[in-house]
């Protein structure tokens, strides 16, 4: 039986999932849960494999937390990618493809040419890693603030809880970006695309037959 993890499923569920699977570790390790002699008696392969599916899963069932804090962080500012695109390439501004969704724009490109849309799968799937990293580490935070009351290093729970925080803040903001950068990339590429405006543009002969 193969086992394999394509390059999205890697970074958009599996990577933010293993940060989860340290949360829950570290939590377990507090309370006694998991200790060294329990760990260590497992085999490597076995742990390794388990990890690994336990990554996977739980950033495939934690995406909609991702998704509701980049709702939740206010934005600095409001950026649109076909208004980006325009302003940088004013001679599109007319162009039918602008009007579509970048995701379907992506499997013209897809059926186009696979290896260039690689370029835009692999941005996607950085803003979507990027971003469900950050609320594992919000959860780190609230540990590290209850540390401060609880723990003996209180200090440095504070220092850890700070830094967590502006982490979850800053990966919000960075996936963003990326999703921008995604988008930009997806028109830059569909701007060149044969007959991508024929495709796309209304049927007026439908309508000058009624």
């Amino acid at each position: 039986m193969n086992f394999a993890i394509g390059v999205f499923d890697l970074f958009a569920y599996t990577i933010p999932g293993a940060l989860y699977v340290a949360f829950f570790g570290y939590l377990g390790t507090k309370l006694h849960i998991l200790t060294a002699a329990s760990i260590g008696g497992v085999p490597t392969v076995v742990l390794v494999v388990v990890i690994v599916v336990l990554s996977f899963l739980l950033g495939y069932l934690a995406y909609p937390l991702g998704e509701a804090l980049e709702r939740i962080v206010p934005r600095r500012r409001s950026r649109n990618a076909a208004e980006e695109f325009v302003r940088r390439m004013p001679a599109a501004k007319d162009r039918p493809f602008l009007k579509e969704n970048t995701h379907l724009l992506l499997c013209a490109l897809q059926l186009h040419d696979k290896e260039v849309a690689v370029d835009v799968t692999r941005l996607r799937a950085s803003g979507l890693m990027v971003r469900n990293c950050a609320p594992p580490l919000l959860f780190g935070a609230i540990a590290a603030i209850v540390q401060i009351f609880a723990g003996k290093h209180p200090w440095i729970a504070a220092g850890l809880a700070v830094l967590l925080l502006f982490a979850s803040l800053t990966l919000v903001s960075q996936g963003r970006k990326l999703g921008l950068w995604a988008g930009m990339k997806t028109l830059e590429l569909c701007f060149w695309l044969p007959e991508i405006d024929e495709k796309l543009a209304p049927d007026t002969t439908a309508d000058r037959g009624q």
